[in-house]
């Protein structure tokens, strides 16, 4: 898969974050998912660097900021953004936020409305846990956490296949070999934290006071965030527009990236 390009350039916030920048253009804020690392967006970035400079960060507890302590809860991940914001001079930008990342930026766009110019929420969720079969499939993988490791459960997540069982459009190999990479790069006392992040994390009460123009982007077919958790963002959001892409699953940024970048771009 892509990595980081020669023209990359990285930082250490003083903080402890890692990120790096890429690309020329609108300012622009990547937030990865829980257990991945911001090398995920890798192929997207290739899209969208002569249109955006982009803000690609590995969040407290991931990839390079693995070593850093907890606590690893979404305000945590959030407030670790200004100093990184404020000294990466991007402050404000726009900001897209991916499955877990996207609970990251409704957190940020709360918390600090004047930071996020616009705000693109994909395969993400108000409350991961607003179902019951939703809270016992939480409850299982944080307990398969306690006994194996982020690389083993990596190979279980990231299969490659043509289409999944939803029928949605699956992974090559190179990339569920690339995806099981990043993820078991991580320390699993961190990732337990994270999911205890995921679980705990509701913004409904609060989702109507984002302020930021909001777009929430769903694929069809993703069963990691069911369908109705971009009804409730795209309903509980003032003004917020929702666009589903056909045949995605939760892997939308790796089988659609084109897509998803021509999604960014209209924005």
């Amino acid at each position: 898969m892509m990595s980081a390009s020669a023209t990359s350039k990285e930082y250490q916030a003083s903080n402890g974050i890692f990120f790096r920048i890429e690309g020329d253009g609108e300012p622009l804020l990547l937030l990865h998912g829980a257990m991945a690392a911001g090398a995920m967006f890798d192929p997207l970035i290739e899209l969208l660097r002569d249109r955006f400079r982009m803000l690609i960060p590995d969040l407290r507890g991931h990839g390079k900021s693995g070593n850093l302590d907890g606590p690893y809860d979404v305000a945590t991940l959030a407030s670790d953004l200004d100093i990184v914001l404020a000294e990466a001079r991007f402050d404000p930008c726009a900001v897209m936020g991916y499955s877990h990342g996207g609970a990251v930026a409704q957190q940020l766009a709360h918390a600090r409305p004047a930071a996020v110019s616009k705000l693109t929420l994909a395969c993400t969720y108000a409350c991961n846990v607003s179902t019951l079969r939703e809270r016992f499939e939480c409850g299982v993988f944080l307990t398969l956490l306690r006994f194996l490791s982020p690389g083993v459960l990596a190979k279980l997540i990231f299969q490659p296949s043509k289409t999944t069982p939803t029928g949605a459009v699956g992974l090559t190999r190179e990339q569920a070999e690339w995806m099981q990479s990043i993820l078991a790069a991580n320390r699993a006392p961190a990732m337990r934290g994270v999911v205890r992040g995921l679980i705990a994390f509701d913004s409904r009460p609060w989702l109507k006071e984002i302020r930021a123009p909001t777009l929430v982007v769903g694929g069809t077919h993703d069963s990691a965030v069911p369908r109705h958790h971009f009804d409730i963002l795209v309903s509980g959001i003032s003004g917020a527009i929702g666009r589903l892409v056909d045949g995605a699953g939760h892997t939308l940024v790796w089988t659609h990236t084109r897509e998803l970048a021509d999604i960014i771009c209209a924005q």
